[in-house]
């Protein structure tokens, strides 16, 4: 028998009810598919508010040690504090281990609703930088010393006034820059996906995100070097034409690399063109760790958790079953969950008739029934 030990944290706000009715499908797609030859064991960690109760601490340091040991992990939304001077746990885990891949699918799931008129046309990969660019959290506030300190060092140093301000640094590197290239590029040869588009505001910012281009075509030079010239199209887009593009002509996307912030704004546009960042799965993945999430957060406004929509979540961990090797399990939990909604089995935030609308853990036990239908 084939074991993996997987990591989860249940998250806040909707994350355990999500959570635990995702692992009952992850675990009968497994058993259905192989019959005893493989299994996950499930290994509980904690970070947000159960980690606060129970260790005093939103993020333990027994949960990183357990995540560098363990490898994989799969996690729900995380709150942060409004005002309580904690960082987002979201970026924190991923700069603390290194992730440096947000990996977000998307791809229109037929059934749902979609405000453009072709959703269908939408299916991008968008490799998002993590660990650098506004991200890296490098700011002091106006009037502080630091800020106060950078200000004078800036007009003395080389004569650049500024007024009283906020100060924030961006850092874009040309190791990390390459290294998620590189990892994109695998992707792209791995995946069969023919053209990857550098999306950038190398038009302003000529030493960051001119950089970022600038790198990106120099590792795609060196693989041309030992792959068919023709395999994959690469290219570069200015960021806010992107926006455009993605809404005007999507089929011409296909994998798209892209700083920390840009692919923040860009992953939830694209989400949106196909329903809604409900409906669409995410990663973070670094050179030996990967916890895998879902792309929406806790949901306060969510009356009753039991009713919470758990399909990006669902498909989050159809991403992680890929990167263990457990393929066929993946491929018989989406393909349910596509035939589910098609049919018109759905949570009531994208029910069209919400007196109908399933629970989290009816939409599950659909999905479930679906897979003989495989």
């Amino acid at each position: 028998m084939e074991t993996i030990t997987i990591l989860y944290i249940e998250g806040d706000g909707i994350g355990p009810y999500i959570m635990n009715a995702s692992i009952n499908v992850w675990n009968k797609a497994v058993d259905y598919v192989y019959s005893g030859k493989k299994k996950i064991i499930w290994k509980e960690i904690y970070a947000g508010k159960k980690a606060l109760k129970k260790f005093g601490s939103l993020l333990p340091d027994e949960t990183l040690n357990l995540l560098k040991a363990y490898k994989v992990g799969i996690k729900g939304p995380l709150e942060t504090p409004v005002g309580s001077g904690h960082r987002s746990l979201n970026v924190t885990l991923r700069q603390t281990l290194d992730l440096y891949a947000c990996i977000r699918p998307v791809k229109y799931i037929k059934g749902i609703e979609a405000p453009v008129k072709n959703p269908e046309d939408v299916d991008i990969i968008i490799f998002r930088e993590n660990t650098e660019d506004v991200y890296a959290g490098i700011e002091w506030e106006e009037n502080s010393k630091e800020s106060e300190e950078i200000i004078n060092f800036l007009k003395e140093r080389f004569r650049i006034k500024l007024n009283k301000s906020a100060i924030g640094i961006k850092p874009i590197s040309e190791f990390k820059t390459k290294r998620l290239m590189k990892k994109a590029i695998k992707y792209a040869i791995e995946n069969n996906r023919k053209k990857i588009t550098i999306v950038h505001k190398g038009n302003i910012m000529k030493y960051t995100e001119g950089a970022f281009r600038k790198w990106c075509y120099e590792v795609s030079d060196e693989f041309k070097k030992s792959l068919d010239e023709n395999q994959i199209e690469i290219n570069d887009v200015i960021a806010d034409n992107m926006f455009q593009q993605l809404l005007i002509n999507p089929k011409n996307y296909d994998i798209l690399i892209t700083p920390n912030l840009n692919g923040d704004y860009l992953s939830d546009a694209a989400a949106a063109q196909v329903g809604g960042i409900g409906i669409v799965p995410g990663a973070n993945i670094g050179d030996n760790i990967a916890l895998f999430e879902p792309t929406h957060g806790t949901a306060p406004g969510i009356k009753n958790p039991e009713m919470a929509n758990p399909t990006s979540l669902i498909l989050s961990g159809v991403m992680m079953l890929e990167y263990i090797g457990f393929s066929e399990a993946a491929n018989v939990i989406r393909n349910s969950l596509e035939k589910a909604i098609l049919e018109g089995y759905v949570t009531q935030d994208i029910s069209k008739n919400p007196e109908k609308a399933l629970s989290t853990k009816e939409f599950t036990n659909k999905i479930i029934e679906y897979f003989s239908k495989n």
